[in-house]
C-alpha cells in the first residue's frame, strides 16, 4: 500500500513548479517556443505533433520534439521516420511527464539549433494536470472515438490547459459521436473564455487553425 506522507504532495508540487520555471527561462533564453501536448493513448497526439512539425519545418522553423511515455520508444521512433528530430524520455512507472525529466531531457537537446519544442505527455487524462513542465502552451487532446463525455469525465486536465483540441472529425459519424455536445460541454465548463479546436490531423483539416491559436 503507498501511503503519502501529509505535507509530501504538496513538497512535490511545489518542487515541481520551481523547475518548470527554470526550464520556462532557461527555454525563454534561447528563443524557444514550447508546447505540451496532453491526452489519452490514441488520441492522436503523435499524428498532430507531427502535422504541426511539417508545416512549421516548411516555413523554415527549426522544430524538436520530446516523445513522454512510460517505457518504449514507439512515438519517438515516429517522430524521427517523419524527419522531426526528438528525444525519447520514459517515465518508468509514473502516469506523467514531470518538470525534472523534461529538465533532463532539454539537457540531451541543443537549445540554439531549435525555434520551437513540442512535448508529448504521457496518455493519461489526469496525472499530467498537476504537473507544469515550463512551456508557453499547455494542450489538451482528445478524439471523437473516446466517446462525447470525455470533458464531463475530466475536469481538471481541461480547467488546466490553454488550448482544447479535438480530433478525429474526420469519423465522428462513423463511431457515432456527436461533436456538438463535447464542444457544448466544453463551453459550459470554461464559461465560454475558451475554444475547442476541431481538426483531423490525418486529412490536414484545422490543423493551420491550430498554428495560429498557438501563435506559430
Amino acid at each position: 500500500m503507498h501511503i503519502v506522507q501529509p505535507g509530501m504532495e504538496i513538497d512535490v508540487l511545489k518542487e515541481n513548479s520551481k523547475i518548470a520555471n527554470e526550464n520556462f527561462r532557461l527555454m525563454k533564453s534561447h528563443g524557444i517556443k514550447s508546447v505540451d501536448f496532453m491526452g489519452s493513448i490514441g488520441a492522436g497526439k503523435t499524428a498532430l505533433i507531427i502535422k504541426l512539425a511539417e508545416k512549421l519545418r516548411a516555413k523554415g522553423v527549426r522544430v524538436c520534439a520530446i516523445a513522454g511515455d512510460v517505457t518504449g520508444a514507439d512515438d519517438y521512433g515516429r517522430f524521427e521516420k517523419s524527419g522531426l528530430d526528438a528525444v525519447n524520455c520514459n517515465t518508468g512507472h509514473e502516469c506523467h511527464l514531470d518538470a525534472n525529466l523534461v529538465r533532463k531531457s532539454l539537457s540531451k537537446i541543443d537549445l540554439d539549433a531549435y525555434d520551437v519544442i513540442f512535448i508529448e505527455n504521457v496518455g493519461n487524462l489526469v496525472c499530467p494536470a498537476d504537473f507544469a513542465l515550463g512551456t508557453d502552451y499547455r494542450v489538451v487532446v482528445i478524439s471523437t472515438t473516446e466517446g462525447d463525455d470525455m470533458v464531463r469525465k475530466h475536469h481538471d486536465i481541461f480547467l488546466h490547459s490553454d488550448i482544447a483540441i479535438l480530433n478525429k472529425m474526420d469519423i465522428a459519424d462513423a463511431v457515432g459521436v456527436d461533436p456538438e455536445v463535447i464542444i457544448e460541454d466544453y463551453r459550459k465548463l470554461t464559461g465560454g473564455l475558451k475554444e475547442m479546436y476541431m481538426c483531423s490531423a490525418r486529412k490536414d483539416e484545422g490543423v493551420d487553425e491550430i498554428l495560429v491559436a498557438l501563435g506559430l
